[in-house]
């Protein structure tokens, strides 16, 4: 029970929500994309951005279940910036376009946050590539490479860093052996979806590892981390936490609950000022967390940057 509870260096643990550990920050001149924000944790996190101030992006598949969420964040806090577009992270024409339209819009863009993920069977994308893998890692690796000047130019001119945030999964610790299967990224032989979804995972820690040096090379005042996005809601940890007073058990929120903490160090990342600077780096209960050595090993992360480069041209 109070494993859960304790506090960490932030002075947060997993039992805070988005709202908690976002309490007091303005973020009314910052905009954000949100990928995969049509419900969950994804809903959550452009939720509470929004009440924070912060223009949001709602990046979705299906912009009817957008468009839902706008007005459900819109009937909460009436004075929510909130967009709506269409992007399906599975195809990189899709990922083009929209990165195509944002960038006309002339927004600037202070945060990506790379949220969207999904879990399949062995299936090919248009762009002949595993779907799983498209879509948790490389549509958000084309997107973030699209995106990075917008970014880049909003930090030199507004002097606000810019953040991307990469939702992975502990799960990545349970990837292949090998961890990415580099020449059989698209072979049905030896696929499980469940290990096709951690390597995606480790994929996005990865991706933000690597994408991180590169920007502190260039001296860019932009910071790349990776986050495990919450836990399960399982009895002990929903009886470990507590809400004014009540359990969650107590409290109905057993269908939302999963966003409302899970979105927690997500929301944490992309606004508190403890996170200013700090960039590489996998957290998790709103706290900085220990990756394994896969998810550390620098020479993995550049030969998966080359391999998503080499794909995505």
């Amino acid at each position: 029970m109070w494993l859960f509870s304790r506090k960490g260096p932030s002075g947060f643990s997993a039992c805070n929500t988005a709202e908690e550990v976002t309490h007091g920050i303005d973020g009314t001149n910052l905009t954000a994309i949100v990928t995969g924000a049509s419900r969950g944790i994804g809903f959550e996190t452009a939720r509470v951005l929004a009440l924070r101030g912060v223009h949001v992006i709602v990046a979705v598949r299906n912009t009817a279940a957008g468009w839902d969420v706008k007005e459900a964040i819109v009937k909460e806090t009436p004075a929510a910036k909130v967009d709506v577009m269409e992007l399906d992270l599975s195809s990189m024409a899709s990922v083009r376009r929209f990165a195509s339209e944002f960038n006309s819009l002339g927004l600037p863009l202070n945060i990506l946050i790379n949220n969207a993920g999904i879990m399949s069977d062995f299936m090919l994308t248009q762009d002949n590539v595993e779907l799983v893998f498209a879509t948790n890692h490389l549509g958000h690796f084309l997107l973030t490479d699209l995106l990075l000047e917008n970014m880049k130019s909003t930090a030199r001119q507004s002097n606000i860093e810019g953040r991307i945030i990469n939702v992975s999964s502990e799960g990545y610790r349970f990837s292949y052996r090998e961890g990415i299967r580099f020449d059989k990224i698209n072979d049905r032989s030896g696929f499980k979806s469940l290990y096709a979804y951690f390597q995606s995972k480790l994929a996005n820690i990865l991706h933000a590892k690597e994408l991180a040096r590169r920007l502190k090379e260039d001296g860019v005042q932009i910071t790349a981390n990776s986050l495990h996005p919450g836990s399960i809601l399982t009895d002990s940890w929903k009886k470990s936490c507590f809400l004014n007073g009540k359990s969650l058990n107590d409290s109905g929120l057993l269908i939302t609950g999963h966003g409302l903490w899970g979105a927690s160090t997500t929301c944490y990342v992309a606004l508190h000022l403890n996170v200013k600077g700090v960039s590489g780096e996998y957290f998790m209960d709103n706290n900085i967390s220990k990756a394994n050595s896969q998810a550390k090993d620098t020479e993995l992360a550049k030969k998966l940057w080359d391999l998503s480069m080499n794909l995505i041209h």
